[in-house]
């Protein structure tokens, strides 16, 4: 198990410090969610999970790690929640028996487990949609200066893949003094299903993340992960793939990342959060609102996904 301290971020101008629910903890006996009971909750279920086949060897080489709600990690961690999934790995809400604290773990596809601080909600449009323009523009300077922060380490991210909406979250008041039918009760009992048509070495769940509640999200804003950050200067980069609506066209091409690239893609996060919509739609209508790319860089793209390359080729 790799920890992690909690991630830097700016005190806000204006703070919504969420309450906690007061529970007793005296009960500890509730079970974990609800398995689906018919084809229609499986296919609710489908539309919000990762795909059955991320568990597949025969399917995938970056085979997710099988993980059941009620399982213990480490022998400290008690899986009782999943908070969501990405390319590479999964993040469940664990109880932490040391620390009598909640935590997030992310359970690598490499099988590495990061322990994170537990948050709230990543950026999405459904919570733009409905906030103050004050409490928006309070996230996105608490996000520069994170940034900030990470540049005064000497670090920068590849493809900028740290600096996207899924790693930007707010903050989220602590339940760690509920029982487990208390957080239940407050988050919802998370459908799950025994994951299928893969012969696993363990067994596995696909179950549904977390919705947030919008009383037990605090306006702290935090930049969550920096997995594939790497110090200036080195000549090593690790491997990643870019999120297409983050990433700027210079590593693409065969060009050194470089701290203009984060900024660059700070500078779409902020527009997203100050329009409450991404501002740019797709690469094609980024460059036809930025202009082309350099003459020189034509020929030099390098991502493996060749269906993006009519977009880059626009000079």
């Amino acid at each position: 198990m790799a920890g992690n301290e909690n991630l830097p971020s700016g005190i806000p101008a204006m703070t919504k410090t969420a309450a906690a629910p007061q529970c007793s903890k005296g009960d500890d006996t509730a079970d974990f969610g609800d398995f689906v009971r018919n084809e229609d909750e499986e296919l609710d279920l489908e539309e919000v999970v990762e795909p059955w086949y991320n568990y597949d060897i025969k399917e995938t080489s970056h085979v997710f790690h099988p993980i059941c709600l009620g399982e213990v990690l480490n022998g400290r961690y008690l899986v009782g929640n999943k908070m969501g999934s990405g390319g590479g790995s999964t993040v469940w809400m664990a109880h932490d028996f040391q620390e009598t604290k909640d935590v997030a773990l992310k359970v690598m596809a490499s099988r590495e487990v990061l322990v994170f601080p537990l948050m709230g909600p990543c950026l999405n449009w459904v919570i733009l949609r409905d906030m103050p323009m004050a409490t928006r523009m309070s996230a996105a300077r608490q996000l520069l200066e994170a940034v900030e922060i990470y540049t005064k380490l000497g670090l920068y991210t590849v493809y900028s893949t740290d600096l996207n909406e899924r790693n930007c979250m707010w903050g989220m008041a602590p339940l760690h003094n509920l029982s487990r039918s208390a957080k239940y009760e407050a988050l919802g009992r998370p459908p799950r299903q025994i994951i299928p048509l893969v012969d696993l070495w363990k067994q596995g769940e696909l179950v549904r993340p977390v919705e947030l509640p919008e009383n037990l999200r605090t306006d702290e804003f935090y930049l969550s992960n920096f997995g594939l950050a790497m110090k200036l200067g080195n000549p090593i980069i690790p491997k990643g793939y870019p999120p297409t609506d983050f990433c700027f066209p210079d590593p693409l091409h065969k060009m050194k990342p470089s701290f203009a690239c984060d900024m660059l893609s700070y500078m779409v996060i902020f527009g997203a959060i100050y329009l409450r919509f991404p501002p740019f739609r797709s690469w094609r209508y980024l460059i036809k609102c930025l202009g082309p790319l350099p003459e020189q860089w034509k020929g030099l793209y390098n991502h493996p996904q060749q269906n993006f390359y009519r977009t880059w080729t626009l000079f």
